[in-house]
């Protein structure tokens, strides 16, 4: 039997995004994955399903303060020499822990593949930092990314196109479309159980975010407000309103064809951060209390329950890489409401949602209204969209990704690294923090 490529893939915490994926490349690849932190602060938590894949943590705890550099370098070769990989994969190119562990390869001459999901648009670009992060792509051999944004922002970068493979940003499907779909088809008195449980609506939009600026959560509340304004003033409309035991709905023109105006959903935003006293505030002016509900941040075994239960799910993000919480709603079979800035529209937006510019909130409104619209057989027509467009983007389009970058890097003669380039990615390690 052919013996299949060694390599280690280099994360700063395996959580359960990560073990998923690592799992499903262990079907293709001898995989170990390196945390260099036993302990996730980023409030992930561990993945605990049974591994496929061998794995390292050479750190119980580590931050962006700890440890430091010489430590690092240290424990990352020895981890390295001991595995003997024929290829690395590092997450990313500017964070700490990721330029330390290209400065070991670099040092002991092991071929690299990039792992990113960067695109041009995230952020304004300087003319000089574009000119180091071209040198430190240029230690790399391969990359493995999100979508096309990526591919063409790494072909910007000087990866020759040939040599950059799609995959990266992949979740656990099955895990969010079983649970899914054994809530839905539970009996209505389980069923309204898990809603009280939860303290969740009937029907209601879903977000989940941090809580932070990126995220533009105060547009979102904002037309969320509005919607239910415009939601509500057609439903009322005395010549529209319903007969005594109908639901209240009212027509209404969206575009060119006709849909219905039903009463106003709510709004459940999962997450937490530093901007929650902010939206707690506006909330409260907006005289939205009783139609949003703030549960919190959730643990990975919970959130099944949220995406199960909602009619769809809303991402307004003014700036993002990719959008992984897209990827468990898709997943989870519902309709979207998208951010056209967010790096995973080309890919997982179609023709089971909206789209719209983060910064139009008339728009957003709009697109609240839209869906909320949507008769009974429209929506299930999305919901299966959704689950077309998820069956692309399963944890084997990372094995298969990651299988094909691995590849190339070991077809290709073994890099030279001059000392410019040591030098680079040694001072970029350096000056990370």
């Amino acid at each position: 039997m052919e013996r299949k490529l060694a390599i280690v893939v280099i994360f700063h915490h395996i959580g359960p995004y990560h073990h998923a994926r690592l799992n499903a490349a262990a079907d293709r690849l001898s995989v170990t994955g390196l945390e260099w932190s036993g302990k996730a602060y980023d409030t992930w938590g561990a993945a605990e399903s049974p591994a496929h894949y061998q794995k390292i943590s050479l750190f119980l705890e580590a931050t962006d303060r700890y440890p430091g550099k010489a430590e690092l370098l240290r424990a990352f070769s020895l981890a390295l020499e001991q595995a003997n990989p024929d290829v690395v994969a590092v997450n990313g190119w500017n964070n700490f822990g990721s330029l330390v562990a290209a400065n070991c390869c670099v040092r002991l001459g092991i071929p690299m593949i990039v792992m990113s999901e960067s695109a041009r648009q995230d952020e304004p670009r300087t003319w000089w930092k574009e000119m180091i992060k071209q040198r430190i792509v240029g230690v790399y051999s391969a990359a493995l990314v999100g979508g096309q944004r990526h591919v063409e922002y790494l072909v910007e970068l000087g990866m020759p196109r040939e040599r950059v493979f799609t995959g990266y940003d992949v979740v656990d499907n099955d895990y969010f479309a079983e649970r899914a779909l054994e809530i839905r088809n539970s009996n209505p008195p389980q069923a309204d159980g898990i809603r009280k449980k939860y303290g969740l609506p009937e029907n209601y939009f879903l977000a989940s975010a941090r809580f932070i600026e990126k995220k533009n959560l105060p547009r979102l509340i904002r037309a969320y407000a509005k919607y239910r304004q415009r939601s509500s003033a057609f439903a009322n409309q005395p010549s529209r309103k319903a007969t005594a035991g109908q639901e209240a709905t009212a027509g209404r023109e969206v575009g060119n064809q006709k849909s219905e105006v039903t009463a106003p959903w709510d709004l459940v935003l999962l997450g937490d951060g530093p901007l929650k006293p902010d939206l707690c505030r506006l909330i409260s002016d907006l005289r939205l209390i009783a139609h949003m509900h703030l549960p919190g941040f959730k643990q990975y075994e919970e959130l099944p329950v949220y995406y199960a239960l909602a009619k769809a799910f809303v991402h307004p993000s003014t700036t993002e890489q990719w959008g992984l919480v897209m990827n468990e709603a898709i997943a989870s079979a519902l309709p979207v409401i998208v951010s056209e800035r967010c790096g995973c529209v080309p890919e997982l937006v179609g023709d089971n949602g909206f789209t719209f510019d983060p910064l139009n909130e008339d728009e957003l409104t709009a697109r609240l209204l839209d869906m909320a619209s949507q008769s009974d057989h429209d929506l299930e027509r999305l919901r299966e969209a959704s689950r077309r467009i998820a069956a692309r983007f399963g944890p084997e389009l990372f094995g298969k990704g990651l299988e094909q970058a691995a590849s190339m890097a070991m077809q290709l003669k073994r890099k030279k690294f001059g000392v410019i380039d040591r030098a680079l990615v040694f001072a970029a390690a350096r000056y990370g923090r």
